[in-house]
């Protein structure tokens, strides 16, 4: 499989909505990719803590943990302060709150899967 030397890198997509969740993990690890789903937002630390990916994609509206307040701590935090991230969202306001909480790159729901995948190779090569 040509996409094989990235297949050392790891993504974590964390998403409330399973549906997203599959086509994301699919549409990645055909490209080679190591993904790591999380549904729930609480486990997000815990998950970085252990697995310590490369990228997040992470949407912004969960339930219980909001996409941009876990960025916020994130970006606090020196261990992932640098971790780039690509926030996704439905929402209008989605591009304001992802640029205020720190995010690296702001995509709009339904995205282009395309677009997604060549702007999730670019930030990992960089």
């Amino acid at each position: 499989m040509k996409g094989s030397q990235m297949s050392n890198k790891t993504i974590l997509i964390c998403d409330d909505d399973e549906g997203i969740l599959d086509i994301l993990e699919l549409i990645l690890e055909e490209t080679g990719y190591r993904i790591i789903p999380v549904k729930n937002s609480l486990q997000i630390y815990e998950t970085i803590e252990k697995q310590q990916p490369d990228l997040i994609l992470l949407d912004l509206w969960m339930p219980v943990l909001s996409g941009d307040q876990v960025l916020r701590t994130l970006r606090k935090n020196p261990e992932t302060q640098s971790l780039p991230v690509i926030v996704i969202s439905a929402s209008r306001e989605g591009e304001k709150i992802a640029n205020e909480a720190g995010a690296d790159f702001f995509m709009a729901k339904p995205f282009d899967l395309d677009l997604l995948v060549n702007r999730v190779q670019e930030i990992i090569a960089a």
